[in-house]
């Protein structure tokens, strides 16, 4: 199928060929039959992407202050690969989508295949949506008509929040797409509205809704208008649908609102407020964020809990509602706001007219309907790059595609000698992406084929984190070699399953190798200071300290069911570190979090682990998310025998007590990537054994999952 994409870093924007998506469970596969672009939204990312490396560093400030704390800790080389390989990487563009279900997933109810619906999917011929993001469309709402319903919900949201009521004035600022949409939803409240813009096609629109105008190309003023437009008293409310890094917008709409009136932010404009423009009028002023309650909510969004509707009347799914029913009615007219329709194949042209500065509105992409695209080659999970296979001894078959895998792990096995026969993703464009990258025979969105395909004999895993045992178990049992990328399980049941897994491989005639991302123990600081401690007698104290970085508690990464929480799901690398360090086996693991006694809601990213190991040495793994950005990530201090080593984020070794034993810096960070692919390379094509011996690994594995599940407050189901 053909998708629409666009590369943040020279904005050049594409129609590629990638595999169909799966459909997953709580989401419908869709046929896209039209779909609008976003005057407002896709324009400002194709200028995003066509703008400079210094344009784009004064449009994200927060960006770049990321981007310098990155540098001071983990210094310049390293974060300049991070921020070319985030640029790189294509974005699927489009939200606005109306089309017709192919297929519905596990634990969808009220939509069937067939079903006329729209949703939020990209400019794509086949799109997988999560049900609470669909809608069914009336049968008196065309496609096309239908396809606005996404953006005229994010007009309705602002709405909601100024609470317009029967007889009152409002002032819409910015008469674009969303702004002609939200006249005429507050026409239909029964408001008055004066509209604001410059350009005299859409003010004429605006007129045409019913709204009276000011025109700010022809000097008029703003607020004098509107002024006289509410009979002297102020407006009773603003809703600016504008997009300008002028702070004019709110400082007008202040002025033009009567006491306690009410501004609504849908657009983006610049937010130096006054405060005395809001402090004498006691104005309430809000942002509207998208198309209502639900968005950007996991639960929501993902997951397919609905708010009752007795507690949240207007989700993101009931505004898409009534705006259909909108549509239905004729009470909203699309129409007008129409102004080019392009085929799919010629979506480049579309966005060349949108930031041309020629006049347009409603730009409609239309979709090849069954007859001239057949549903079963639309359909097609596989999309070939190359005519023949890899024929190497390590021929790779990729399970997700996602930034770690692009910018770090597939290039160190490439450059190692691996070829790659084939790249998964869920949604296909970043396996697409990286399959052209890296020069990969196919690319698909059907894992099953990966681990049935004969000519792949070593599967790399880097997907979320809940899928790696199961994937894993899967690889063993095909015969294939596997790389996979911590954690190696989330819980003990699932340790159990790879072990009885491991132990029937060991059976096969070529055993296949298991081995987990921990790549710091090839690390050059890190080789070094095991071989200076390898003669050393005595017990080893070694601190470790983690400046892990805060992580939003809604990613998947919080979720112990999908990521395990951050001490399975991370903090296993740095268990393993010191496990490599001490060289003797774990007798014991405890761990203590903040929050436990205060009442506060208790995560493991501030947590302390302590380990001890059988020959006597102590091991502490401080993993803090509460630190500053700027401090370096990782520092590992080593005291034994009356000698100090610390290692400084992989870029300097300092050693206390060791003759002759100079500062080490590094020219650049490394973790040891590079090193741990090429031993796994190396490994499979001489036949040798695994990089960690089994047992170490299930050991390591064990103890943080036992930690990870205390520190969460949560027993262990079974014993060590």
């Amino acid at each position: 199928m053909k998708q629409v994409l666009q590369s943040l870093s020279d904005g050049m924007t594409s129609v590629a060929e990638v595999p169909c998506p799966a459909v997953r469970p709580g989401h419908v596969l869709i046929r896209t039959s039209r779909s609008l672009v976003s005057a407002g939204t896709e324009r400002m990312l194709v200028e995003f992407g066509r703008s400079g490396l210094l344009d784009k560093a004064r449009q994200q400030p927060d960006k770049v202050r990321d981007v310098l704390n990155k540098v001071r800790a983990d210094g310049l080389l390293t974060t300049l690969d991070a921020v070319k390989s985030k640029l790189d990487a294509p974005l699927a563009l489009g939200y606005c989508n109306a089309g017709r279900v192919l297929e519905v997933g596990p634990g969808v109810e009220g939509l069937e295949v067939g079903d006329r619906v729209v949703s939020n999917g990209s400019h794509a011929e086949v799109v997988c949506v999560p049900r609470n993001l669909c809608a069914r469309i009336p049968d008196e709402v065309d496609d096309e008509a239908a396809a606005f319903t996404v953006l005229a919900s994010i007009g309705l949201q602002g709405i909601r929040l100024a609470q317009p009521t029967l007889g009152e004035c409002f002032v819409v600022t910015g008469l674009g797409l969303i702004g002609l949409v939200t006249v005429q939803l507050l026409r239909a409240h029964g408001c008055r509205v004066l509209g604001v813009d410059m350009d005299s096609a859409k003010l004429e629109l605006a007129r045409g809704f019913g709204a009276e105008t000011v025109d700010l190309s022809a000097g008029e003023d703003p607020v004098a208008r509107a002024q006289a437009f509410s009979r002297g008293q102020g407006v009773d409310g603003v809703i600016i649908t504008a997009s300008t890094k002028s702070n004019e917008p709110v400082h007008q709409a202040a002025q033009m609102c009567r006491k306690r009136g009410r501004v609504v932010l849908v657009g983006v404009v610049g937010l130096e407020l006054s405060r005395a423009d809001f402090y004498e009028k006691e104005l309430t002023f809000q942002v509207s964020c998208s198309y209502g309650p639900g968005r950007y909510d996991p639960a929501y969004e993902e997951q397919g809990h609905d708010y009752p509707l007795g507690f949240v009347r207007w989700t993101e799914q009931r505004n898409f509602e009534a705006v259909l029913d909108m549509l239905a009615t004729g009470r909203l007219d699309v129409r007008p706001l129409i102004s080019h329709r392009f085929g799919l194949d010629e979506a480049p042209a579309a966005y060349e007219l949108l930031t041309s500065g020629a006049p347009s509105l409603g730009i409609v992409l239309e979709y090849p309907d069954e007859a001239s695209k057949p549903e079963k080659r639309l359909r097609a999970r596989r999309v070939r790059y190359m005519q023949s296979a890899p024929q190497g001894p390590v021929r790779l078959g990729v399970i997700g595609a996602g930034n770690y895998a692009s910018r770090v792990l597939l290039p160190a096995l490439t450059k190692a000698g691996a070829q790659i026969v084939t790249i998964a993703s869920s949604g296909g464009v970043s396996g697409s992406y990286a399959a052209r990258k890296f020069g990969a025979h196919e690319t698909t969105t059907d894992t099953d084929a990966v681990l049935a395909d004969e000519r792949v004999n070593a599967v790399v895993i880097a997907t979320r984190h809940n899928s790696h045992a199961r994937l894993v178990v899967r690889a063993l049992e095909a015969g294939k070699h596997v790389f996979v990328e911590k954690p190696l399980a989330l819980t003990l049941e699932e340790l159990g399953e790879i072990k009885a897994a491991l132990e029937s491989a060991s059976r096969q005639d070529v055993a296949p190798l298991l081995t987990v991302g921990f790549n710091r123990r090839m690390a050059p600081h890190v080789v070094r200071m095991r071989a200076l401690l390898a003669p050393l007698t005595g017990p080893k104290c070694m601190v470790m300290t983690v400046n892990a970085g805060a992580i939003p508690p809604s990613h998947w990464t919080q979720d112990p069911e999908v990521g395990g929480g951050r001490i399975i799901g991370e903090g296993c690398h740095f268990i393993d570190l010191l496990r490599h360090l001490a060289g003797s086996p774990i007798a014991s693991v405890e761990g203590r979090c903040v929050g436990r006694d205060s009442g506060a809601p208790v995560r493991d990213d501030k947590a302390t682990i302590t380990l001890t190991f059988e020959d006597g040495s102590l091991g502490t793994v401080h993993y803090f998310a509460n630190g500053h950005k700027a401090y370096p990530k990782e520092r590992v201090e080593v005291f034994c025998d009356g000698r100090v080593l610390v290692m400084d984020n992989y870029r300097r070794l300092e050693g206390y007590g060791w003759k002759g034993l100079p500062r080490l810096p590094a020219f650049r960070q490394d973790k040891g990537q590079e090193a741990w692919a090429a031993e796994f390379v190396r490994r499979i094509t001489e036949g040798e054994g695994p990089l960690i011996e089994i047992e170490e690994l299930l050991e390591v594995s064990r103890a943080t999952i036992e930690v990870g599940l205390a520190l969460r407050g949560v027993p262990p189901a079974c014993d060590r």
